[in-house]
């Protein structure tokens, strides 16, 4: 899977499949750093990612991407079929809902705009595939900075929901929805 955007400020964002081993301590870099709380991997161990990540490349209902911004690594992207991961006994799945989790680094020098780019880039890789109707996530309901990411690209947040390790914030974005959140910076991006 490869997605290149290419943002007026922000570079080329692509994505390849994020690979358990050889990307294990990187990742584990990011998701043990201090701004990675909501990640909730913080006290991980090296063999920890390796695990969670090796369980995710095992399975046929969770995919997990490596995002190179200008070909270097800089966020995660993790979808899924939330009839069998994640949201499993916690709302009525509908034909085509995909699930998503992502991660920007953590930088010394933040790019302004670099997260709504990366949400975007994700955004449209998701609904890239024609069998995507609809994008749920399930975010921390105190995780104030990406519900604001996630309504600016459309989502609509549906209800609070009680997850083993949270309490989450359901929310849903439709094609549609995204599309017509999307900023005009953005809408002449081509892949």
């Amino acid at each position: 899977m490869s997605a290149a955007k290419t943002g007026a400020t922000v570079g080329t964002l692509t994505l390849r499949p994020l690979d358990p081993l050889r990307d294990a301590e990187l990742l584990h870099s990011w998701v043990t750093h201090p701004k990675a709380a909501y990640w909730m991997m913080r006290d991980a161990r090296l063999q920890d990612v390796e695990r969670e990540y090796m369980a995710i490349a095992a399975s046929e209902h969770h995919h997990a991407y490596l995002g190179l911004h200008d070909g270097r690594p800089a966020f995660l992207m993790e979808k899924y079929d939330p009839r069998y991961i994640e949201l499993v006994g916690l709302y009525e799945p509908e034909p085509g809902d995909v699930g998503m989790h992502f991660l920007v680094a953590p930088t010394d020098r933040p790019v302004h705009g670099f997260t709504r780019a990366v949400i975007t880039a994700v955004m449209d890789e998701l609904f890239a595939d024609p069998r995507t109707r609809r994008v749920v996530v399930e975010p921390d309901v105190t995780n104030e900075a990406v519900h604001a990411l996630n309504e600016a690209v459309g989502f609509v947040p549906e209800r609070e929901i009680d997850k083993p390790e949270k309490r989450a914030l359901l929310s849903f974005c439709t094609r549609d929805q995204f599309l017509n959140r999307r900023s005009p910076a953005s809408r002449g991006v081509s892949p």
